[in-house]
């Protein structure tokens, strides 16, 4: 069948489709209907990337009437999409999902979970950004369908446009949204290529003259999320030019999104609340009205000021409203030196552990769009170099011809900055290609880029932006430092889209019926020539982008007990799709497994994770074992090993000091030894019901082997056979030892437990502590007896469960706490000590586990601080450690407390004498300290696992 090609882009302010009609050489816009006023639907090219999820009887079912039947990719029945959903955005704070497609490329959330609109009331539907992706292509494929009954979009060849800096997980998530859309079948083509081919189709016909003194072009698209930089060199072969892209950027949440977001914050003060910073939800409504002030001021035809107005809520809508003025000149000020500013000395960004928190998304550190594109050039200057034919004399290399792309630049002040910085670094000025239409440029330029694909259009060369390795050491020191890491390359950059890469000269044990771990990183620039597959490199941290593990279980259809390990080789290719496919192949039988990435990663898994793996060489065989290690072995097998053998019940409880004894001191045990002792626990865990001893110590070392249960390879695969024994519960349920063992076991391994069994936990945390006695009458012999304290802990460490859960339970915590006027004995003093570290920890605005969306409401956190405060910190000084950790610092309007009551923790803690960390933690975004981290953890973590909570 004849199909249309149709080109989508899923942007983060704006989606667009574009077209060519069967046989059409012809480029056209879709005009996409969509609700623009309750009850009224109109066409536009534009489709605003923006949900709005109404309240009960806010709108009739008649307003949200479109032409086709209702239906949303994300599952709620009413929900406005598009201009309507804006504009109702801007009026009603905290209904708006907005930047979804930014959230795609966060990697510090669950970005499957319903999360969005960030800071939304719990009354509030929510949904996770990849649903909120898919209702968008949805409500294009219902349009679509509608005007082209007989040409539905699933069946018509798609084309659907990412910024070339997504990594290979974004990518995998915008095919899932496309999927959950209804979309099974397309090809990703990056957003800068795309721009460039919508000019390069335009010019067609004289391209040879137009290009003829071209060298290199980069292309600068900064959109409302994203800021994507790429280079495209330019050959003359047979007087016609031959285009090859040779370098992308990495990744940057930075675009018009922080403009607006700079203006608003600067609104806010302005405006004078009187009550202190706004919520997160009223914050996003003023960033909404200062983006239309922004546009107004930027426009060609720009008034000397424009008004910003910030409605006000409730009853007072209209009468509680307040206003400022915002001048041109100001606003120039703000927006071009700040976000262009000239950078005559063509400094590089500045690099920082974490960016700018606001909304949740981590923005990129330094706002100076004109520094990353030195840090950018400076990647690529190798290259750059080559293209123009340049010495390498140490100057930076810039190109000689520019395109602006996104919806930022259809601000001429905002293109001209950047081609005057650009100019004045090269020393001459560049060519600037003109982009007729910079919002709808991208959308045009994948249907062009189809129209090359069948040989009608100019194409664009190059392959893979990136060349991927495969790590083969751990890391050797805290994620946040720089380092070096050894790497083997599995894909050059350059390779073409469907060439597999087989490393022939690498061969690889493979553990059948085992868990295998693989990490790769992709590396968008290298110096010099391009790798080679299967060649050794030592990798900058600083240099490469970690992609999501891969992790999984390979099944062999032999024997697999005849043969535990296999040697296998390694493929790797650019699916036609645009996507990074990796296999196993193994010649004898002939097999072959394919890899696929993690994407529904723990958020804040940001340990120093060893990046090895079984199959690749790299993993726990390689490291060397302690002297003695085969004889701490020979202990546990005595103890615990299938065969019984006469050990006395003293034996059993001195196997830990026995260890050590082999070992050294238990607190010196590397993780990777923890690990093997663990794994030497849970093949023998049928031994522990020999003996209440047995189980004790069984239950005792495999819980501080495995502790924090995450953080190191396979421990995803260790949890998942631990998590098995829980339902069975412990075999001498009458000892109050044996209990209490079981239950520090799951608080220490608690971060590798998913929310489905920290809930299941929860419900044992709930019976043990509310149950009355006729509940207890009945308890399942299965349900293993927790005492207060057991309790107390572990409820504390259950970060995954839902916020409203944790205000359930910090409340109970609150009203367990001695009043103030309680006179102060060591009973009183151990209470306080075991409720006020649980409350810290349940309250915590930053996890070391869970995800930011799952904190403790903000308000009820308030609460607790105020109760708090009436104790008096100098005698009961546990009170400053958990006040602390509720009003720490994230950066996070959702997540962090008021200025006031911040401003009165910190007096607080000065009087109290509070140790330097814990002022320091509630006045500035900052790490742990060691001491700090131990405390709240319950113990300190094993070397060379560093948290970066």
């Amino acid at each position: 069948m004849t199909q249309y090609l149709v080109s989508i882009d899923l942007g983060t302010t704006n989606t667009v489709l574009a077209y060519a009609a069967p046989g059409s050489g012809k480029v056209e816009l879709f005009e996409i209907e969509q609700l623009v006023a309750p009850g009224e639907v109109a066409g536009a090219a534009l489709l605003p990337s923006a949900r709005y999820h109404p309240a009960e009887g806010e709108l009739a079912a008649g307003e949200l009437q479109l032409p086709w039947p209702p239906y949303d990719a994300a599952g709620l029945e009413r929900v406005a999409v598009g201009r309507l959903a804006r504009t109702l955005g801007a009026q009603v704070p905290g209904r708006m999902v907005a930047s979804a497609k930014s959230w795609l490329s966060h990697p510090g959330v669950d970005r499957m979970a319903p999360i969005l609109p960030w800071g939304a009331e719990a009354d509030v539907a929510k949904v996770s950004p990849v649903a909120a992706s898919a209702s968008y292509l949805g409500h294009l494929r219902s349009a679509w369908n509608a005007r082209f009954p007989k040409h539905p979009l699933e069946r018509q060849q798609i084309v659907l446009t990412i910024p070339a800096s997504f990594d290979e997980g974004a990518r995998a998530l915008t095919l899932e949204a496309a999927r959950m859309a209804g979309l099974p079948s397309l090809r990703l083509v990056e957003e800068p290529q795309a721009a460039f081919y919508d000019w390069l189709y335009r010019h067609r016909a004289t391209l040879a003259a137009e290009l003829a003194q071209t060298r290199l072009v980069l292309v600068a698209d900064v959109g409302g999320g994203t800021t994507d930089f790429s280079l495209i060199k330019v050959e003359l072969e047979n007087n016609e030019p031959k285009l090859t892209r040779i370098g992308v950027g990495n990744h940057l949440i930075l675009g018009g999104d922080n403009m607006d977001l700079a203006l608003a914050h600067l609104a806010e003060q302005r405006l004078g609340t009187g009550d202190g910073k706004l919520s997160a939800a009223r914050l996003a409504q003023l960033t909404q009205r200062c983006r239309v002030a922004k546009e107004e001021l930027l426009a060609a035809d720009a008034p000397p000021q424009a008004t910003i107005t910030l409605l006000g809520s409730g009853s007072r809508l209209i009468g509680g409203s307040r206003s400022i003025t915002l001048e041109r000149e100001e606003l120039q000020r703000i927006v071009v030196d700040g976000f262009f500013p000239l950078n005559s000395e063509r400094e590089a960004a500045k690099r920082a552990r974490g960016g700018i928190v606001e909304f949740g998304l981590p923005y990129a550190s330094d706002p100076a769009i004109t520094r990353h594109l030195v840090s950018f050039l400076q990647q690529h200057a190798a290259a750059a170099r080559e293209a123009l034919g340049l010495p390498d004399d140490g100057r930076l290399p810039i190109p000689d011809t520019l395109l602006l792309n996104g919806g930022v630049f259809r601000a001429e002040a905002l293109a001209q900055r950047l081609a005057e910085v650009l100019g004045a670094w090269r020393g001459a000025p560049l060519r600037v290609l003109h982009n007729q239409d910079p919002d709808v440029a991208v959308a045009r330029g994948g249907v062009a880029y189809a129209l090359a694909r069948q040989g009608q259009a100019p194409s664009i060369g190059g392959g893979s932006p990136r060349s991927y390795y495969l790590l083969l050491d751990g890391e050797r020191g805290p994620a946040d430092v720089r380092q070096t890491q050894r790497a083997i390359c599995i894909l050059p950059r350059g390779t073409e889209p469907g060439r597999e890469v087989r490393l022939t000269e690498r061969n690889f044990a493979l553990r059948l019926g085992r868990p295998v771990r693989f990490h790769i990183v992709s590396v968008t620039a290298d110096a010099g020539r391009a790798p080679q597959a299967g060649e050794l490199a030592e990798l900058d941290s600083a240099d490469f982008v970690r992609l999501p593990p891969i992790s999984t279980v390979l099944r062999d259809s032999g024997d697999v007990a005849a043969r535990k390990e296999i040697p296998v080789q390694l493929e790797a290719s650019l699916s036609e799709v645009g996507t990074l496919e990796v296999h196993c192949a193994a010649s004898e039988p002939t097999q072959r497994w394919l890899l696929e990435f993690q994407l529904r990663q723990q958020a804040n898994d940001n340990t120093s994770d060893e990046a090895c793996d079984d199959a690749a060489g790299g993993a726990d065989g390689d490291i060397p074992s302690p002297p003695r290690f085969d004889e701490a072995l020979e202990k546990i097998e005595r103890i615990f090993g299938s065969r019984a053998q006469q050990v006395d019940s003293k034996e059993v409880r001195q196997l830990r000091t026995a260890l050590e004894n082999l070992l050294g001191s238990r607190e010196r045990w590397e993780t990777p030894l923890l690990r093997r002792l663990f794994d030497a626990l849970l093949q023998r865990a049928k031994g522990r019901r020999r003996s209440a001893e047995h189980e004790r110590v069984w239950l005792n070392l495999s819980g501080y082997c495995l502790r924090p249960g995450f953080g190191y390879t396979l421990d995803e695969w260790r949890i998942e056979q631990l998590w098995a024994l829980f339902e069975t519960g412990v075999q001498f349920h009458k000892d109050s030892q044996v209990c209490a063992e079981w239950w520090t076991l799951w608080r220490r391994v608690c971060g590798g437990l998913n929310a489905e069994a920290q809930l299941r936990l929860l419900d044992d945390f709930a019976f043990n502590l509310q149950a009355d006695e006729h509940e207890r009458g009945r308890r399942p012999i299965t349900l293993v007896n927790g005492s207060e304290e057991d309790m107390l802990r572990l409820g504390a460490s259950l970060e995954r469960i839902p916020s409203a859960y944790k205000a359930e339970i910090g409340n109970w915590m609150v009203q367990q706490l001695p009043a103030p006027e309680t006179k102060a004995d060591a009973k009183t003093d151990a209470v306080y000590t075991r409720y006020l570290w649980a409350l810290g920890r349940v309250g915590a605005r930053q996890p070391f586990h869970g995800s930011a969306h799952d904190a403790a409401p903000t308000a009820t956190v308030e609460e607790w601080l105020h109760t708090i405060l009436a104790l008096d910190w100098r005698k009961v000084e546990p009170a400053g450690f958990a006040a602390a950790h509720l009003a720490r610092m994230t950066g996070d309007r959702l997540r962090d407390i008021s200025d006031e009551l911040r401003a009165e923790i910190l007096r607080r803690l000065s009087a109290a004498g509070a140790p330097p960390g814990w002022p320091a933690m509630v006045r500035e975004v900052v790490q742990l300290d060691q001491a700090s981290e131990k405390r709240m953890l319950g113990e300190a973590l094993p070397p060379g696992l560093k948290l970066l909570a």
